[in-house]
């Protein structure tokens, strides 16, 4: 009988997403049964646009930000206390998962959704659950207090969660950065962000230099918009510019499920230090502009490639156009006069396969010991 995976991927942004039906499609191909739910209309629609139906659990939980891609503490905090404790939001959601639960080998939640962060520390039904995640998230999560509740009650939240979290049947920590796959034999797996596979990419000439842009959907503020433009311009580079928040301004597009091929064939790419994006540019070998807000995992992430070593530029918005489009026109400069280093296009080809084997060997693999369990 096929591993019958139920997949639940949080829509807080896009990475999430993007990561669930890479893993959808890669397992399906392999013969297992995946099931796909979300947490927001826009996120059904965004999977749908990759073919996969995702019914939405609950319209309830969701990290809160500002039109700057900022996140909002204190409105998190409001908002991921009222799930939890009205009875009919998350306890509605548990009850909800328990029929998913009987129809499924394995759960897996990506990332770090109370209901099953929940249902991955009680008995019966953590023996399905693996949480998914980003190393920088985890972190984020574990001192979200940190600074701004008082020391003992933030080491406290701090072990709560981390203690919930490895109740579960596994953990897979992914990074952009990450080699060969690691297990401490206690549950714990890293492995590499997967990636997309592109049949082909590579630095473009001089004539085809195009910066290939996203910027998830929290970005909705016009005037970051007219400085990146502005800055783009002035750097003399074209640009192929996608990002929801964005979708009613000229030249840009709501979504592109073929984007990934377009950065990895671009001169760089600009987006948020996302994992995703830092993946794409890590596996293909592309520079990137990181435009820098105040969320605490992207932070993290932008320092760590500073200390890798990825050819990239942080640019941060503090709510001036005209002194953002300069600095984005300097750094893009700076990224187009990197020296054009020898490529192999089917190195990078080839490690996004290896990636996306190694997530669906693993997962498939936990499937089998949680039906044995």
């Amino acid at each position: 009988m096929p591993p019958r995976i139920l997949y639940l991927a949080t829509a807080d942004a896009r990475g999430h997403l993007m990561r669930a039906q890479l893993l959808t499609h890669a397992l399906r191909a392999a013969g297992a049964q995946v099931r796909v739910l979300t947490t927001s209309d826009e996120g059904a629609r965004f999977l749908a646009g990759f073919g996969i139906e995702a019914p939405v659990l609950s319209r309830h939980y969701a990290v809160q930000f500002d039109t700057q891609q900022n996140m909002l503490r204190r409105e998190t905090d409001r908002n991921v206390a009222l799930y939890m404790f009205r009875p009919e939001r998350m306890l509605r959601d548990v009850w909800r998962l328990r029929a998913h639960f009987r129809d499924a080998d394995l759960v897996v939640n990506d990332s770090f959704h109370p209901a099953l962060l929940l249902m991955g520390w009680l008995p019966f039904w953590r023996r399905k659950v693996v949480h998914v995640y980003g190393a920088s998230l985890r972190h984020a999560l574990e001192t979200n207090f940190s600074g701004r509740m008082p020391g003992f009650v933030a080491r406290l939240f701090s072990g709560i969660v981390a203690w919930q979290i490895d109740r579960s049947l596994a953990r897979i920590e992914h990074d952009f950065a990450y080699g060969e796959p690691r297990h401490d034999g206690h549950g714990r797996h890293r492995l590499a962000t997967p990636v997309a596979v592109v049949d082909a990419a590579g630095h473009c000439d001089a004539s085809q230099q195009v910066a290939a842009v996203y910027l998830n959907p929290h970005f909705q503020e016009p005037a970051l918009a007219d400085g990146l433009e502005q800055g783009l311009a002035d750097a003399g580079v074209p640009a192929h510019l996608v990002g929801e928040g964005y979708a009613h301004r000229a030249h840009w597009h709501a979504r592109d499920e073929h984007w990934i091929e377009a950065a990895a064939r671009s001169a760089f790419i600009v987006s948020a230090p996302g994992m995703a994006a830092l993946s794409i540019a890590a596996v293909y070998r592309k520079p990137i502009l990181l435009l820098l807000t105040d969320q605490p995992e992207q932070a993290i992430n932008a320092g760590r490639a500073a200390q890798l070593g990825l050819a990239h530029r942080v640019v941060v918005w503090r709510g001036d156009a005209r002194k953002f489009a300069r600095a984005v026109a300097a750094a893009a400069g700076e990224l187009l006069d990197l020296p054009d280093g020898e490529v192999n296009a089917s190195e990078g080809r080839q490690a996004a396969i290896d990636r996306l084997r190694r997530w669906t060997g693993l997962l498939s693999a936990l499937a089998e010991t949680a039906r044995g369990s």
